[in-house]
């Protein structure tokens, strides 16, 4: 068989953090209803996932986590969040089963309805047309109403999810040293590192431009990976026809969420080691005009889109950097992981960063 290989940080692909499903393994996990066989594996290298067909039941979607990442418990956390959307008539995917089998966890969702245009493209490449931005847009927007009501509290500290919690805070120094104190893995990493003088100099500033608008978002769980190979399409209308992967929701908000849609699909961040990262600018008015049809930004919400926007991947670099150190091992990653912490906030002061923010607030109209 040829040796699975997995997105890694950069172009080129990388061996997987953890060894690919199997056969037998997925028979182990569905039952025995029937012959198993994968069909697909994932390249996303952070779990093991694969779609896999069975004998009388047809092809489900099988992901595995390690207990350190996630556990049944855990799961529970965003698999209550797409029951919600469910019941909301949320185009989302529907949790089968979960199975705890020694160190590992399994869950078990349908397939879901539509093309996967976008199966093997690597995180942070762009749509592949104008029309695939509009209709993300739309399909966020929709997600975003039908996540109102849910009201369950945030996630509890955990490897990989993409909360807002120390940038929300009117003191982020403070919540950045309640936020490592709760990872103690994170804290072993960051150690030699300059972290609060960094923060003090590259977030800082756009957070001061954030905070007079904080007060006034609303908490809301949302998806928090909202890129093109999280959606399946219908290859006839070009339109969202499933939204896949909860795997990082937590409770942030609306414009949070928005913000890491531009942050994931607008800026080619695969570029930043040349010093010429590209930036989507058709694709970002498209993406905006397409959510705001849908679901129009407030005043506030257009207010903070373009100061959040610097600080939207900075907590989920920092879960990164947990899970690389603790539970991988791997210090070349942690080392990259912590360098998107400061450098993606960091380019947003630059000229193409700035041109960036600029085009964003004259798309949506804010100040």
């Amino acid at each position: 068989m040829t040796p699975h290989l997995a997105h890694g940080m950069g172009h080129e692909p990388v061996a997987p953090d953890w060894p690919p499903l199997t056969d037998g393994e997925a028979a182990a996990v569905l039952g025995g209803r029937g012959p198993v066989r994968v069909l697909w594996r994932s390249p996303r290298p952070l779990s093991a996932a694969a779609l896999v067909e069975q004998a009388g039941r047809g092809l489900v979607f099988v992901k595995r986590h390690h207990v350190s990442v996630r556990t049944a418990e855990s799961l529970g956390e965003e698999h209550g969040f797409l029951r919600h959307l469910r019941e909301r008539g949320a185009p989302v995917v529907e949790v089968l089963d979960v199975v705890a089998l020694g160190e590992w966890v399994y869950e078990v969702h349908t397939a879901g309805r539509g093309t996967d245009l976008y199966q093997d493209a690597l995180s942070w490449t762009p749509f592949a047309s104008v029309g695939h931005a509009a209709a993300a847009g739309a399909a966020l927007a929709r997600l975003h109403a039908a996540a109102e009501g849910y009201d369950a509290p945030r996630r509890r500290p955990q490897p990989l999810v993409a909360s807002f919690t120390v940038f929300a805070s009117a003191d982020p120094l403070a919540g950045l040293e309640r936020y490592v104190a709760e990872r103690p893995a994170l804290g072993a990493a960051l150690a030699g590192r300059a972290w609060r003088e960094d923060v003090v100099r590259i977030h800082l500033p756009f957070h001061e431009r954030l905070a007079p608008f904080l007060d006034k978002l609303e908490p809301m769980w949302t998806h928090n990976d909202w890129h093109a190979s999280n959606l399946l399409w219908d290859a006839g209308t070009s339109q969202v026809s499933t939204v896949l992967d909860f795997g990082l929701s937590d409770r942030t908000t609306a414009v949070h969420d928005l913000a890491t849609a531009i942050e994931r699909n607008v800026v080619q961040w695969l570029d930043l080691p040349t010093g010429q990262v590209r930036v989507e600018f058709e694709h970002l008015d498209a993406l905006l005009s397409g959510y705001s049809a849908v679901r129009p930004l407030s005043g506030a919400e257009a207010a903070a889109l373009p100061e959040l926007l610097p600080l939207v991947h900075a907590e989920f670099a920092l879960s990164e950097v947990d899970y690389f150190h603790g539970v991988v091992g791997s210090a070349q990653n942690t080392a990259l992981a912590y360098d998107y912490f400061t450098a993606h906030a960091q380019w947003f002061g630059g000229e193409r960063g700035m041109e960036l923010l600029r085009r964003v607030r004259q798309s949506v109209g804010g100040r």
